[in-house]
């Protein structure tokens, strides 16, 4: 990093030369850049604005709510969201628009939390869509939910500290004196500077009930109370009992959820109507048209968003005779209306990022919610100790009311006659003008005997309250009666299901496909082509591209599954069922670009692996030949590429799938031939072998072509056989130099 330093010589005229104008250069360290400049806005977005805190608010959400609290919209009417917005500028200064899309994600309407702090009116969107946008601040209104009386209960008591806001004008409080752990019933996300933050939400109730078993008992089972997340767009959750104890025990994690659905079967539909907190409807059917036009579901006929007033609701239209179990298993694995949803519980403790566990995120609520609680206790003791001061003032003035009534009347100036009360009866100030205060009505048998009585009950009082700043068990039992309290009034069944016992495992996709007989074709140039038999015999000949022409061959089913080899060391992995049928007179598919293949990568070779039985061959330029189980192709998952395929140290010049030995004819550029016994040939553990040498070759000669010997046009074979490899090959004879076309494939 470099600062520029002002020049301050005098600007040149046309005519001068200005080759001598330069600025000086400073060098500065750039860790000086980065603590200077750097460091205090990273420290910034962590601390005052993505991170939440104990109370489960970032500092955008509680300013906004601390406003709306102030504006008295707590119990009442509803107010337009221009207005609010407008309002919280003098606490947040980010601008309307950020302050109007938190009140958004805080609202009722959204429905991006399970208890929304903000009652709403109007449109604000919805959280399940990507594209459904809320009206403008001034055409929607807000309130504060009734739940909110739990976030401000007692602020005015010395709960929590209060800061200055950003120009030194108002007062804002550090955090809201929550009376239940919050921050784990409020869904919140946030992305710092090189950390983030992701806290799902649990079930009001089972979080009140896991605080009071842990104030009970510290090491009690959490699973016991706090049975798993609960998600506000509902849904399934997959119960996995080792990711929600890694979640509970470090705060990170990934747990499965899924939507919910329904078949209506008098329209033959599907309809979905939950789906994952962590997805939109919009990504669901951009995901399923993608699989549709790649082939790879054929059951659905069309698929409509009919989203309305009564929620959300996913139409998708299927084909006669589809099983919608099958299906709904099928788009479970190949779109997010099956998602895993990241948990990273980053909280700010006492101004530091920390990622805790569940329990120890219920600890530090705990903690910080007992010191609130002797905070209050201790403003209420404060009071009342004021208030008690001044009533035992009272009563040593009340027993002799004369006296004060005639000290009062032979005062000769207003300002003598506090003074002359604290000397006439020992008191101090205070207690001198709230005497002085009192009306003459109040002189009476009646108001002196009730004022005095409150004395000992205010003592009582008072040493209660002490009692439970100084006893920590009391405390608990404060907290334990509000969080029952909170249960009892605000708690809902939980809207995600837990499921317990599932299956993952779909369907192979050849099960919903038929199983017909086609020939396939493969051009030397990647085009491909899947002919029906029937379309076979009315057809002509076969249609190449110029310079182009026929590679493989097979007769096959539609059902079964092929690999094709590229320049590049990569197998590609399909159906035949996801290539369409096809003519004589067509081209074909242009593999490259229907597989998604590299720039330049092209097809060299292709098998029919079958059940994965036998072997593959492959011949190097370099003469070297290894043979690879076909097995080591085989992927459990549906990887449609694999790199590696085999080794790339040497061009391949041929390929084959044994599934019994044969003997093959190997040719070099020498002009020399060699015909060998591939049982001679081990299989190699791994797919990048750079295998054995089959041909021993001179320097500037290569390996040429491989056939197998019948189709070689090799007269006399037994000339060109070695007994080991590798060997040099004979020389080939006149007669034995048959034109004969490369094969890549034995059956």
């Amino acid at each position: 990093m470099a600062r520029r330093k002002k020049d301050t010589a005098p600007k040149p005229t046309n005519n001068e030369n200005v080759k001598g104008l330069h600025a000086e250069v400073l060098e500065q360290p750039i860790t000086e850049t980065l603590e200077i400049n750097y460091m205090p806005y990273a420290m910034s977005v962590i601390i005052s604005r993505a991170i939440p805190e104990i109370d489960g608010f970032k500092p955008s959400h509680r300013k906004l709510l601390y406003t709306m609290y102030q504006m008295h919209l707590l119990g009442g009417n509803r107010t337009k969201s221009a207005n609010v917005v407008g309002s919280t500028m003098k606490l947040n200064p980010h601008g309307d628009a950020a302050i109007y899309e938190t009140m958004v994600r805080l609202s009722r309407g959204y429905g991006a939390l399970l208890h929304p702090p903000v009652d709403s009116k109007g449109n604000f969107g919805k959280v399940f869509s990507r594209d459904m946008a809320y009206a403008a601040s001034r055409y929607t209104e807000v309130r504060l939910d009734p739940i909110c009386q739990e976030f401000f209960r007692d602020i005015d008591k010395d709960t929590v500290d209060f800061v200055d806001n950003y120009d030194g004008q108002l007062k804002e409080p550090t955090l809201l004196p929550t009376t239940f752990p919050n921050v784990l019933v409020s869904a919140n996300q946030g992305i710092a500077v090189g950390m983030a933050s992701n806290i799902c939400g649990f079930n009001l109730g089972e979080v009140c009930d896991a605080a009071i078993a842990r104030m009970k008992n510290p090491k009690s089972d959490l699973f016991a109370t706090l049975k798993a997340p609960d998600f506000p767009t509902g849904g399934q959750l997959l119960y996995d009992q080792k990711a929600l104890e890694q979640v509970y025990r470090t705060g990170r994690g990934s747990l499965k959820v899924r939507g919910r659905w329904r078949y209506v079967k008098a329209e033959n539909l599907i309809e979905i109507y939950e789906v994952p907190y962590s997805t939109t409807i919009e990504a669901i059917m951009d995901k399923v048209a993608d699989l549709v036009k790649a082939g790879k579901i054929r059951e659905i006929t069309d698929m409509r968003d009919e989203t309305d007033l009564s929620g959300l609701k996913l139409a998708i239209d299927l084909k006669r005779g589809v099983d919608p179990e099958k299906l709904m298993a099928k788009l479970c694995k190949l779109t997010p209306f099956q998602d895993a949803y990241p948990c990273n519980f980053n909280i700010l403790i006492n101004g530091n990022p920390r990622v805790m566990g569940v329990g120890e995120i219920l600890d530090e609520w705990i903690a910080w919610r007992m010191e609130c609680v002797r905070r209050r206790a201790s403003y209420d003791m404060a009071k009342k100790r004021e208030k008690l001061h001044l009533l035992l003032g009272l009563r040593k003035i009340l027993l002799d009311i004369d006296k004060a009534i005639k000290i009062i009347r032979e005062t000769p100036t207003e300002a003598e006659v506090i003074p002359n009360l604290m000397i006439g009866f020992g008191i101090d100030q205070v207690q001198a003008e709230f005497v002085a205060e009192i009306k003459l009505r109040n002189i009476n048998q009646e108001y002196i005997l009730r004022r005095t009585n409150e004395v000992d009950q205010l003592q009582q009082e008072i040493d209660d309250l002490q009692d439970v700043v100084d006893n920590p068990q009391r405390v608990k039992k404060i907290i334990t009666g509000e969080l029952q309290a909170v249960k009892k009034k605000y708690a809902v069944p939980r809207r995600t299901e837990i499921v317990y016992d599932y299956q993952e495992d779909v369907p192979e996709e050849t099960e919903d496909v038929p199983d017909n007989p086609v020939h396939v074709f493969l051009s030397q140039q990647g085009y491909f082509k899947k002919i029906t038999p029937q379309s076979l015999r009315m057809s002509g000949e076969q249609k190449y591209k110029e310079g182009d022409g026929p590679s493989q061959y097979w007769e096959t089913t539609s059902s079964q599954e092929i690999m094709f080899f590229t320049d590049r060391q990569q197998c590609y992995k399909a159906r035949l069922n996801d290539f369409a049928d096809s003519k004589a007179s067509v081209l074909g598919e242009y593999l490259p670009s229907r597989l998604g293949m590299d720039e330049g990568e092209n097809v060299v070779w292709a098998c029919l692996p079958g059940d994965y039985s036998g072997t593959l061959l492959f011949f190097f330029e370099n003469g070297k030949a290894a043979r690879v189980e076909l097995e080591k192709y085989r992927t459990v998952t549906n990887r449609r590429r694999l790199t590696g395929a085999y080794s790339d140290k040497s061009p391949l010049k041929a390929a084959f799938r044994l599934t019994e030995d044969i003997e093959l004819a190997v040719f070099s550029t020498e002009n020399r031939a060699l015909l060998f016994n591939t049982a001679a040939l081990t299989p190699k553990a791994t797919r990048t072998t750079q295998g054995v040498a089959v041909l021993t070759l001179k320097p500037k000669y290569r390996l040429s072509r491989v056939v197998p010997a019948e189709e070689s046009g090799i007269v006399n074979l037994a000339r060109y056989r070695a007994r080991n490899i590798p060997a040099t090959g004979a020389l080939l004879k006149p007669e034995d130099k048959g034109e004969v076309q490369m094969s890549l494939d034995i059956k």
